[in-house]
């Protein structure tokens, strides 16, 4: 992908110093832990970071293991790491060691929330639970990323993104329906559960009580089936594969061949179906009474989608996103990752920003959320232990709280 081709935004990063005095953002001055690695913590905490939030990285050893993934730096930043641990601040401590754990809780002392996403052996061997904290801070937020739950028979169990895809019944669902089940093609659950687990952190700091919080990969996963569970909880139809991609109600709502690629369109209504059938010229198609409903479009489905199919490949996708876009249809072709960050909506919604680096531009995907009054800065994600000395200098004086730890 050309570099010179792609905006970037900066925001308005500080170059140095105290990112709790420089942030404009909603979360501005509220201080969260984290002590966790590779995806759906990290992702959680950096939405915050990039709101405001002071997120403090406490890491141990060789620290996060996404600081040695992948193969590509960008001076001196691990490209991989960068893309869930930009806006924050890492301390390096041994939460195995007295002293580590009694410098841990003086930062807790200091915080609104921790969030965790290690194994729940590990997250009650470490006292990274409410439980252990709450004499330390009675009303800090403990939320644990979990893959099972923090508590239950399998809440020890390893998991990954992969497995759960595999277990919640989505891989099931990707594929041609004669293939094999497949993934889908990114982390989708590390993602998902990294935004309902900021979800939750914000829900229960907005109570404005302390307390442990539990949000699973396996139980997010599952909650993203909501119609397709409901269907079958309520009226028995299993949800089944369909050709290109197809919705299993709307009708056509699918991705179609057309002269030079794919293009994806979806007609959720009657009237959608009537511009599409216009935007073709195709203006029987409107009034056919095996199209002109939801219900008979469903009904002859393979009868439609072989007529509008044919008539998409007469032209390239560019055309047919054009003509389909202005007559009101939902649609896109269908854009490789370079193709979606180069375009011009990407720009627009300064979606592609840039950190700076000794050794030039480290560029990634920005923050969503767009906020009134509130333009995020962006910095690189700290060196391992960078910031310890600059923190824990600046903590208060430990308090002998050993009768009642």
């Amino acid at each position: 992908m050309s570099k010179a081709r792609v905006s970037t935004s900066t925001g308005d990063a500080p170059k140095n110093g105290d990112p709790r005095e420089q942030s404009n953002g909603p979360l501005a001055g509220m201080r969260i832990l984290e002590v966790s690695h590779f995806l759906a913590g990290p992702y959680c905490t950096m939405m915050l970071a990039d709101l405001g939030a002071d997120v403090i990285k406490v890491e141990t050893g060789a620290g996060d293991i996404a600081r040695s993934t992948g193969g590509h730096e960008v001076g001196g930043h691990n490209v991989y790491f960068s893309a869930f641990n930009r806006n924050k601040r890492s301390v390096l401590l041994d939460l195995t060691d007295p002293t580590g754990r009694e410098t841990f809780g003086r930062l807790a002392a200091t915080s609104r929330a921790l969030v965790t996403n290690l194994r729940p052996p590990a997250v009650k061997k470490l006292g990274l639970t409410y439980e252990a904290l709450k004499s330390w801070n009675p009303d800090l937020v403990c939320l644990a990323v979990t893959g099972y739950g923090l508590e239950g028979p399998q809440s020890h169990q390893p998991v990954m993104d992969y497995v759960v895809q595999a277990r919640a019944g989505l891989m099931h669902l990707n594929g041609e329906p004669d293939d094999p089940p497949t993934r889908v093609g990114y982390s989708v659950v590390d993602n998902t559960t990294a935004l309902m687990a900021a979800l939750a952190l914000v829900a229960k700091l907005a109570e404005g009580k302390g307390g442990q919080v539990d949000v699973s990969l396996y139980d997010t996963m599952l909650s993203q089936m909501n119609y397709l569970a409901a269907s079958l909880l309520n009226a028995g139809e299993a949800p089944r594969r369909y050709p290109d991609g197809s919705h299993p109600y709307f009708v056509p709502a699918q991705r179609f061949r057309t002269r030079d690629g794919w293009i994806s369109i979806f007609v959720p209504h009657d009237e959608a179906w009537r511009a599409l059938a216009l935007a073709a010229e195709r203006p029987e198609w409107a009034e056919d009474p095996r199209f002109s409903t939801i219900p008979a479009r469903a009904e002859h489905r393979e009868t439609l989608v072989a007529e509008v199919g044919a008539l998409f490949l007469q032209q390239d996708s560019a055309w047919w996103e054009k003509r389909l876009v202005d007559a009101g249809v939902v649609a896109s072709n269908v854009r490789t990752l370079e193709e979606a960050l180069e375009d011009p909506l990407t720009n627009l919604r300064n979606m592609v920003v840039s950190m700076e680096t000794s050794a030039g531009p480290l560029r990634g995907v920005g923050l969503p959320i767009k906020v009134e009054g509130h333009r995020p800065g962006y910095r690189p994600p700290p060196k391992l232990g960078e910031h310890t000395g600059e923190i824990i200098d600046a903590l208060p004086p430990s308090k002998n709280m050993s009768q009642e730890r």
